[in-house]
């Protein structure tokens, strides 16, 4: 496929995905696609931090706050459960230690994932923050139309006016900031960060703006001591090469991610293979957006449809991260 293509077909992805919010897996084994072997970074699984990082609640309490969150999820619209094979949301929001009361923040947000769900969840005695990329950030993608980018001006407004709309009583509030513009009234709020399938972008235009750096800094500023950042981002293979794994493909390094989160101040605390896909195993002519949902470049090829189909949605990795004491 010509790079010509793939930036199209990424253009009408991202366009998809600012119009309809969030971030964009079948299961596999605890250990697939993880160590040397499956061509991946071998990080270690935990440091002993780990209940620490998720807090130490009795088995009652973790039991109650499961059945809570299995409600929330019993609710959403088929369309949303159809997705639970791939996202885990059950198991991802565990494995952050995300229960009742915190304040949570949500990169890329929408409804339901996660934002929506985390509202319902965390009720009136929690928050949802969202937070958007830069506005001038938005400038690099060639579908942004200027009437795109004005609009971005007063996102944090709009998206909030959006949700709290919908929000029903006993549901958490919102609040939201985009990267590089937090306000001081913000830093130390937040229990736990999200960036679920957002760092790419940030990565693959690093250059022209710091966004990346950016992002992490603001994240790290917003979090309490000892604040979870949870990690979930499309996982390329550690030997294809770093020119293909910078994010224009959809694809970041597990090694990339764990640096440079840690050199932004923060630790590792665990890994998981929850949201790991042993069947993708993209090469370095492949690209994220070829997968369910999207299935680009599927339109008229049925045989390829179907083969991307029975891959699934793409490997991911899982990292959680504490911001030190």
């Amino acid at each position: 496929m010509t790079n010509a293509l793939k930036l199209l077909l990424f253009g009408a992805s991202a366009l998809a995905l600012a119009a309809c919010g969030g971030s964009d897996e079948p299961s596999g084994s605890e250990n697939a696609g993880g160590g040397a072997d499956g061509g991946y970074s071998e990080v270690a699984r935990g440091s002993g931090d780990e209940e620490k990082a998720r807090g130490s609640d009795s088995k009652d309490a973790k039991a109650a706050y499961a059945e809570r969150l299995q409600a929330v999820l019993d609710g959403q619209s088929d369309e949303a459960k159809a997705r639970y094979q791939y996202r885990h949301p059950a198991e991802t929001l565990a494995f952050f230690g995300i229960k009742p009361g915190m304040t949570v923040v949500d990169t890329l947000p929408g409804d339901p994932w996660y934002a929506g769900i985390l509202s319902e969840y965390l009720g009136a005695e929690g928050k949802v923050i969202g937070v958007d990329y830069p506005v001038d950030m938005w400038s690099n993608f060639g579908f942004a139309t200027p009437e795109f980018i004005e609009g971005k001006q007063t996102w944090t407004e709009t998206w909030v006016a959006d949700m709290d709309a919908k929000r029903e009583e006993g549901e958490a509030p919102f609040g939201a900031f985009q990267f590089g513009a937090l306000s001081e009234d913000m830093h130390g709020k937040a229990d736990v960060a999200l960036m679920i399938r957002a760092l790419h972008n940030m990565h693959r235009f690093e250059d022209e703006g710091g966004y990346l750096t950016r992002a992490l800094a603001d994240m790290n500023a917003v979090l309490k001591p000892g604040g979870v950042l949870g990690v979930i981002q499309h996982r390329g293979l550690e030997t294809n090469s770093d020119e293909w794994a910078n994010g224009s493909n959809g694809y970041l390094k597990e090694s990339r991610v764990i640096a440079l989160v840690e050199a932004a101040g923060f630790e590792l605390v665990e890994s998981s293979e929850i949201n790991a896909n042993p069947a993708d195993r993209p090469t370095e002519d492949d690209f994220v957006w070829r997968l369910p949902p999207r299935l680009a470049g599927s339109d008229e090829d049925p045989e390829r449809r179907e083969a991307m189909l029975a891959i699934g949605e793409s490997d991911r990795m899982t990292l959680l991260f504490k911001k030190p004491e």
